[in-house]
């Protein structure tokens, strides 16, 4: 059955939280949720967990952390997006860099927030992506639009949301066995994926592919 994108919200935002850290998301949820006008109707701490919950609890607008225990989050939005046509997705960064705005745009992301910011501002950025706005720094935009215009395709520039999952894997020391069981797919998928970062990057091996990737802060 074909799901329909949610009319405009007539009444509180709906709101749901992606967080792993059981602290971060307590001190979020506590704030979101007192917030006049917002609605929590859901929490999750895994990308699976979130997908899930999107198609379930259908939010306004998801709040959710690039960085996850199963996953990335930004590949991630496509996914939450399907689950939950009409949702708006804000992404909360531990930095906040023209390169991952930019794959937040490309991905489908309506918004790029640093952690350490205010909770007021984050409190502004769900009201302003609920109305239909977007919301990056102004010294992130020019970048952003140079990316997205191709101007400033360096390596690692043309991976798709897929590929980048299996870089911060391999970053991370990951087999091939557990990348296909926390991706979820065949062995031999995963070795794809693998030469593609690597042709990607212009790498001869996995070791060369992340040295790349962290000198062009793919791994930020």
């Amino acid at each position: 059955m074909t799901q329909l994108p949610r009319p405009p919200a007539t009444g509180p935002i709906r709101l749901m939280l992606v967080e792993d850290h059981d602290m971060v998301a307590e001190a979020l949820g506590a704030a979101l949720g007192e917030a006049a006008g917002i609605d929590l109707v859901a929490t999750a701490a895994t990308v699976a967990a979130a997908v899930a919950g999107a198609g379930r609890w259908r939010p306004d607008v998801v709040v959710l952390d690039r960085r996850l225990p199963d996953g990335d989050g930004v590949a991630a939005i496509g996914r939450i997006r399907e689950a939950a046509p009409g949702a708006r997705v804000l992404v909360l960064t531990a930095e906040a860099s023209a390169d991952v705005a930019a794959r937040v745009v490309e991905a489908g992301g309506a918004g790029l927030v640093v952690k350490t910011s205010p909770l007021r501002e984050l409190e502004s950025a769900v009201r302003e992506v609920a109305a239909g706005g977007v919301v990056f720094g102004p010294a992130l935009l020019p970048g952003v639009l140079d990316r997205l215009a191709g101007r400033d395709r360096g390596p690692g520039g043309t991976l798709t949301g897929r590929e980048r999952e299996t870089l911060l894997l391999l970053a991370d020391g990951v087999s091939t066995e557990q990348m296909s069981r926390r991706l979820g797919v065949a062995r031999n998928t995963v070795r794809n994926h693998v030469q593609h970062v690597l042709e990607k990057l212009g790498a001869r091996s996995k070791l060369e592919a992340v040295a790349i990737a962290r000198r062009e802060g793919l791994l930020d």
